[in-house]
């Protein structure tokens, strides 16, 4: 029986948290836009945007090791600025029995930070991975620092 793992990283960003949850809350629209050299689409394809439970299809970019992940939202919750989900079909999951990740906006000073962890448990124990969690880390810290970066243009 293979055991869960977990990975946490801690990004400070300059923009508002208020503006950084909003973006990440509403990613289907943002990350696209953003971000377009990594996400082509974000679409809610069971239920509705920023409910629990819904379903949302992530298609990558061009050149992106993974095509696409399904995730399903399993936490919303705007109080404590805390986004959660389960990646459910897709290459990113094919190697891993199960996979969530959360990501918590905090306010920091003028700033923000995002806390991004995720728990997983690989199929095999040993099987050396395509697309390893410790990549998936950098995408995650790439990703919130450009959205950091959009966020400052747009104001």
């Amino acid at each position: 029986m293979g055991s869960i793992e977990k990975l946490e990283a801690d990004v400070e960003l300059k923009s508002e948290s208020i503006k950084v949850w909003g973006a990440v809350k509403d990613s289907p629209n943002f990350f696209p836009k953003a971000m377009p050299h990594h996400y082509k689409s974000i679409e809610i394809v069971e239920g509705a945007d920023h409910v629990v439970g819904s379903v949302r299809l992530v298609t990558y970019a061009d050149g992106n090791p993974i095509k696409t992940t399904k995730e399903k939202i399993d936490v919303v919750d705007d109080e404590k600025k805390t986004l959660a989900y389960s990646v459910v079909d897709g290459e990113g999951i094919t190697h891993y029995k199960s996979f969530k990740a959360q990501v918590v906006v905090e306010e920091k000073g003028e700033g923000s930070l995002v806390k991004w962890t995720c728990e997983y448990e690989k199929i095999k124990e040993d099987e050396e991975l395509p697309i390893s969690p410790e990549n998936l880390k950098e995408f995650a810290i790439a990703t919130f620092k450009e959205l950091d970066d959009f966020l400052l243009k747009a104001n």
